[in-house]
């Protein structure tokens, strides 16, 4: 069964490291103990189910860490008290995350919403208001079609190819934001008219409405003078990111949290839960059990989804070493982990995954993040990597969005959360960076 060719491209599938689990997944392994005790249900869920008045709250961590998996089982606890959910992920949608603003937002939010809740509320406010400024917009969404004479969904097919047009066609999305910022505050007053109207009308006995917008931690940083995209998005912008008549959950670059406008961020929004590695070593490097274990679970479930007769350690790898390789290399970070399995299955031709697969595809890797960084970064990783520490200074905000650097939490003793951070096990490789610890004083 092992040298089954139809068994290697199903456990090639089993590591697609883009797919968000969906809630419920069979795969789902819960990691919070090894996360800082971290419980998503707990510090955005409840806050949202107890509060009387709405909510808007970040959320963030490094890509790829698990995120939109966290929130996918979040959208299910919220279900099943009483909210009807709005789930989407911005990137997949109108947004380029190449090239994000607020306006962008409002309307991928604003298409959302209309495309989902239609049905229990009257979308003629939104309607009326594209209406007034069809004149102006009707070039843009690249349609000779007079809006007037278009029935309901045949108006709402037109707004949702204006905004797609934001994504696909870049040289229109300048213009398109230059008609749309300065109605945004209206866009904003209709847009809250109908979901008052969707509120009274929520089925299966809802009674509280919650949009999550997933992927806008992906947004590249932009500078544009002092400022950035960043700033302008989560911080001048704010008043109207919040301004939606409904509990908000908005995805946040991880950089941005610990920037200069950190406490700024902590007063508008309160507490932000950030979602760190999995910790597979302790600070001072050794192994840390619990996480590895973790780590293999992670494994193991998707392997033996497949074929749950057979072993990861004695039957998929060719030795317990090699599995913890690999599970140490990923950082405890699980898209890194689901790529360099994935890596290592497609170079080989039969089970199983050998030393040299893994090493390759750990090398492969590992040249990618050489490539990442500056030759003037290279002593801020060897800092880091020294001191467990990160400075509070923006020269460490691009490290932290490439996942150079990575944050790991533990409950200490005493019972209190403590942080600590570390370079990307991979990047302990490279030659420049052993060059850079050798300098430190």
């Amino acid at each position: 069964m092992l040298n089954n060719p139809d068994l290697l491209t199903k456990l090639y599938n089993a590591f697609n490291p883009f797919e968000p689990l969906p809630a419920d997944d069979t795969r789902y392994v819960d990691c919070q103990d090894v996360r800082g005790d971290a419980d998503i249900f707990q510090e955005l869920g409840n806050r949202m189910r107890l509060a009387n008045t709405n909510t808007c709250q970040l959320y963030s961590g490094h890509r790829g860490a698990g995120k939109s998996t966290e929130l996918l089982r979040l959208k299910k606890y919220l279900e099943n008290r009483q909210f009807y959910v709005v789930y989407f992920a911005a990137d997949e949608e109108d947004i380029d995350s190449e090239d994000a603003q607020y306006t962008d937002i409002l309307l991928a939010c604003t298409r959302r919403l209309l495309k989902d809740l239609q049905k229990i509320a009257n979308p003629r406010p939104i309607l009326n208001w594209l209406k007034s400024l069809w004149g102006e917009l009707k070039d843009l969404a690249q349609t000779p079609i007079e809006f007037e004479s278009l029935e309901i969904e045949a108006q709402i097919a037109q707004f949702a190819k204006l905004t797609a047009n934001l994504r696909a066609v870049p040289q229109l999305r300048q213009q398109i934001r230059q008609k749309i910022d300065p109605h945004t505050v209206t866009l904003i007053q209709v847009l809250n008219e109908f979901l008052t109207d969707a509120k009274k009308n929520l089925p299966n006995g809802c009674n509280k409405l919650a949009v999550i917008v997933d992927n806008l931690d992906r947004m590249v940083l932009v500078k544009d003078g002092d400022n950035t995209n960043y700033e302008e998005v989560f911080v001048d912008r704010s008043g109207q990111l919040k301004g939606l008549d409904c509990h908000l959950i908005y995805t946040a670059p991880i950089s941005l949290l610990y920037s200069k406008r950190g406490t700024d961020i902590r007063d508008i929004y309160g507490e932000c839960l950030i979602l760190p590695m999995i910790m597979v070593k302790t600070p001072d490097g050794a192994i840390y059990q619990p996480g590895l274990k973790k780590v293999k679970e992670l494994i193991s479930k998707r392997v033996r989804q497949i074929a749950p007769e057979v072993s990861p350690e004695k039957d998929i790898f060719d030795s317990p070493e090699t599995l913890e390789r690999l599970c140490l290399m990923s950082g405890g970070h699980v898209r890194n982990l689901l790529l360099l399995t994935q890596d290592a299955i497609g170079r080989i031709d039969e089970l199983p995954i050998t030393k040299n697969a893994v090493q390759r595809a750990i090398t492969q890797a590992r040249d990618t993040y050489r490539r990442t960084v500056e030759n003037s970064q290279w002593h801020l990783l060897a800092e880091v990597s020294r001191s467990k520490k990160l400075p509070g200074d923006d020269l460490y905000r691009s490290l932290m969005y490439n996942r150079c650097l990575l944050e790991y939490k533990y409950i200490d003793d005493e019972g209190e959360m403590q942080r600590w951070y570390d370079i990307h096990p991979l990047i302990q490789g490279i030659a420049e960076f052993k060059e850079a610890v050798a300098k430190l004083p």
